[in-house]
């Protein structure tokens, strides 16, 4: 009989510690998601603008246009490739492409907005529509407070 009672609260000491594992793997997978989904939520819109400035840099400016969403098939009516190239070619003001790095970016409702730096105090606003990653200027009517 002595034996009897040295295996007593086993049982709930193990249920224990399965329990405190599980919450405590819980709450770091709902960290470690957060952080991922912070992170990396406008990816594809960060990327696609990253690629618009790459080819800025490499001065091919007809696929610069045509991430506006502007092709020489289907132009913009509004935004014609010799205004782009007023705002965005050699002679746009803008200092080096290669330099340009995103310092914001925010989700707001059907797209992101981003704030690139291309340094000396030149930033620049520009939209991705989620739909189709297209690039654009904000709208007027966009996300509230920063715009």
């Amino acid at each position: 009989m002595a034996g009897y009672l040295d295996q007593y609260g086993a049982g709930e000491e193990r249920r224990g510690k399965i329990i405190k594992t599980v919450v405590i793997s819980l709450v770091a997978l709902v960290v470690i998601g957060g952080g991922l989904y912070f992170n990396f939520h406008n990816f594809r819109e960060e990327r696609q603008v990253k690629q618009f400035l790459s080819d800025l840099a490499s001065r091919d400016y007809r696929a610069a246009y045509t991430l506006f969403g502007c092709t020489d098939a289907k132009p913009c009516r509004y935004y014609p490739f010799e205004k782009f190239m007023e705002d965005w070619g050699p002679a746009s003001g803008h200092a080096g492409f290669g330099e340009a790095r995103i310092t914001r970016s925010r989700s707001c409702g059907s797209g992101v907005l981003l704030t690139v730096d291309f340094g000396k105090n030149q930033q620049e606003k520009l939209w991705v529509e989620r739909r189709d990653m297209s690039i654009g200027y904000p709208p007027v009517q966009g996300c509230p407070a920063e715009l």
